[in-house]
């Protein structure tokens, strides 16, 4: 037994050793890796507890406290959310406490990027408590994740639109040949791909004997996008080019699908309603892979992006060069380190996490609602199919602006 109890003491310290050393390995330049696997175990958390956590949570009398106890889908929803919004809380304290840091030398700049085994503590015992919270909180965090769901697929919309514009700057720079092809090559393949998925919404959400005209609507107006968004790009004033038209034609087609997609199974010009469980799983899959995606990529561009994400002070990445030689670079080091601004918002950073963790609930839970006291699950599609389509027309307003900014305000940079 005393050899047993020693074996086990040692086993435990080994461990705490092993995390101490893990933790303290996250260097400043892969804290935001850290962050975006802190966000991506969230979403493990969910989905396994999403799985198994429903005969604990029937069990618990402050969550199970209804007349007819609810079917097993309330209780995973349940689960979802309460993780969700714990994981929700985590990143918004700090991007609260993170606001207004304009520089290194500021004592927060540490808690950012150090101190990775208190967040990890603290990231556990806030998940753990919001299992302790009533119903009614996690009803109203999971209206509040509709709105916050948009947001973050707006979020989603600035960058995609500062990633192709980049995209074809960086094709159109090199001056070859080649390049101009390869422009060619991708716009008319992702055209292709936008009237070949026009043609099968049609098929799909628009059957045969039934009035299906705002489905109909819904498809044409995406349609009048794409031929828009063509003939402002090539407009001489504009001078712009056809790949990041397409591309954003291709993303309005997709967002136009989700949004139809997203129609309760019982609607009649729903014609997925048949293999609902199979478009259920890999919309559900392919949405949390956006979503991963999208708060990788957020992290990665916001220490050069100049849209919204880096610091108005920050300067821009790779400008930096050494004037001073190795022998005297050591003794000046820690001056410059007190100096240098930050090179991207804190505080916008964590907030992306924060409204991706509401994305990624209403997409575990497929936009569900409970109803409080009759313990049923009703797939509410509507609101989900108005901010899937809503997205998609402000991201053709932000797209068409992005063009003619620069003719209407040519003073100004954009």
């Amino acid at each position: 037994m005393w050899a047993a109890s020693c074996l086990a003491s040692c086993c435990a310290a080994c461990a705490c050793d092993a995390c101490r050393s893990v933790v303290g390995g996250i260097s400043r330049r892969s804290a935001r890796i850290a962050y975006c696997g802190l966000f991506a175990l969230s979403l493990v958390v969910s989905w396994i507890l999403r799985e198994v956590a429903a005969p604990l949570l029937e069990s618990i009398p402050w969550i199970n406290h209804f007349h007819q106890t609810p079917n097993r889908e309330w209780f995973e929803t349940d689960a979802v959310l309460r993780v969700s919004l714990g994981n929700f809380l985590f990143f918004t304290v700090l991007a609260i406490i993170m606001s207004g840091i304009k520089d290194q030398k500021d004592p927060r700049d540490k808690l950012h990027h150090g101190g990775w085994m208190a967040k990890i503590i603290c990231w556990c015992v806030m998940v753990f408590l919001m299992f302790f919270l009533p119903n009614g909180i996690i009803s109203f965090y999971e209206a509040t994740s509709k709105f916050g769901s948009g947001l973050f697929l707006l979020v989603q919309v600035v960058l995609l639109l500062d990633f192709v514009h980049n995209w074809n700057d960086n094709w159109v720079k090199k001056d070859e040949q080649f390049w101009y092809m390869a422009l060619l090559v991708v716009s008319l393949v992702c055209y292709v791909a936008t009237f070949s998925f026009s043609g099968f919404l049609f098929h799909w959400f628009t059957p045969s004997g039934h009035d299906c005209g705002l489905n109909t609507f819904f498809i044409v107006i995406t349609l009048i996008l794409v031929f828009v968004f063509a003939v402002v790009a090539l407009h001489p004033k504009v001078n712009g080019s056809l790949l990041p038209a397409s591309v954003i034609s291709l993303y309005c087609m997709y967002l136009c699908y989700s949004g139809l997609s997203s129609e309760p199974r019982d609607y009649e010009c729903n014609g997925l309603h048949k293999h609902s469980k199979a478009v259920s799983t890999g919309s559900m899959t392919l949405g949390l892979l956006t979503t991963v995606l999208s708060v990788v990529y957020s992290a990665v561009r916001a220490g050069s992006s100049t849209t919204f994400v880096s610091s108005p002070s920050s300067p821009r990445a790779g400008s930096e060069k050494p004037l001073l030689p190795i022998d005297q670079m050591d003794r000046q080091e820690e001056k410059k380190e007190e100096s240098r601004p930050v090179t991207y918002s804190y505080s916008f950073f964590h907030l992306i996490f924060s409204l991706a963790s509401m994305y990624s609930a209403m997409l575990l839970t497929g936009w569900s609602t409970s109803v409080g006291e009759s313990g049923k699950l009703v797939d509410v599609g509507w609101p989900s199919v108005w901010v899937r389509i809503g997205t998609g027309w402000v991201t053709a307003a932000l797209f068409i602006w992005s063009l003619i900014a620069p003719i209407l305000f040519p003073e100004r940079e954009f």
